[in-house]
């Protein structure tokens, strides 16, 4: 069962960062997509990198979203 895409206003409740699958499922795409976006340079959010880990900037994400 795919998940629900979340509401803008919802995404923008979220912390200051989020996972890559919690953003590609505000995207509307599949975490495997998002992390070959990432993996090749062309992610359509900001990153911040926590260790090995990618941390999607919610704030980023929500202007996307928006459109700006």
């Amino acid at each position: 069962m795919p998940k629900e895409v979340p509401t803008l206003d919802e995404i923008r409740a979220w912390p200051a960062t989020v996972s890559v699958p919690q953003a590609a499922t505000a995207l509307g795409v599949s975490k495997r997509h998002l992390y070959e976006l990432i993996k090749r340079g062309e992610s359509p959010v900001k990153l911040a990198p926590l260790g090995t880990r990618q941390r999607v900037i919610t704030a980023s994400l929500v202007r996307l979203l928006e459109g700006i």
